[in-house]
């Protein structure tokens, strides 16, 4: 098989794969197993693919690069762009592809596994402010409940808080 783009659409339990020959005409497109589509990659020869720059994209990215193929990670927005009718994976794949052949899409590089890992710890770490911030206004909220008010910034809470758990001022209840 000699195509001359294969656009994925990945799923959490299969994958759709468009195959296009060198007119830009649809070959096949269709739904594969993750038995299929790892039979399938390394069956075509090398060619460009063109996925959605999504959850398991750059995995698949490094894999189809170490294959020999060309990849092309279209970021979502522009994906979107390019579906005509209701959401399937059928034309969802088709809107890669399309959207893949044109000359002025902006492609998004495939992430070395240690770019990856870079952008994991960041995501965590935002994702941990998050937690710590919401918790930190909580219970400033929850303290307000028993007149008992804090300033504004994390060290002020983390100083003032053993003190309002005191039980002298008798503010705040003893629950065991």
């Amino acid at each position: 098989m000699n195509p001359s783009l294969v656009a994925i659409d990945l799923a959490k339990h299969c994958y759709q794969v468009c195959v296009l020959d060198a007119e830009g005409k649809v070959k096949s497109n269709r739904r594969l197993s993750l038995a299929k589509f790892n039979e399938f990659i390394h069956k075509v020869q090398a060619t460009s693919f063109a996925m959605e720059a999504c959850a398991s994209s750059n995995y698949w990215g490094r894999r189809l690069q170490a294959l020999g193929h060309r990849v092309h990670l279209i970021p979502a927005q522009h994906v979107k762009a390019f579906c005509r009718v209701h959401k399937s994976d059928g034309h969802d794949a088709l809107a890669i592809a399309e959207a893949a052949q044109r000359p002025n899409i902006h492609f998004v590089p495939v992430k070395t596994l240690e770019q990856q890992d870079l952008k994991l710890l960041g995501r965590i770490r935002e994702r941990l402010i998050q937690q710590r911030t919401a918790t930190i206004n909580q219970c400033r909220g929850l303290a307000r409940e028993y007149g008992v008010h804090f300033a504004l910034s994390r060290r002020a809470l983390m100083r003032e808080l053993p003190e309002a758990l005191e039980p002298a001022d008798g503010r705040l209840s003893c629950v065991v």
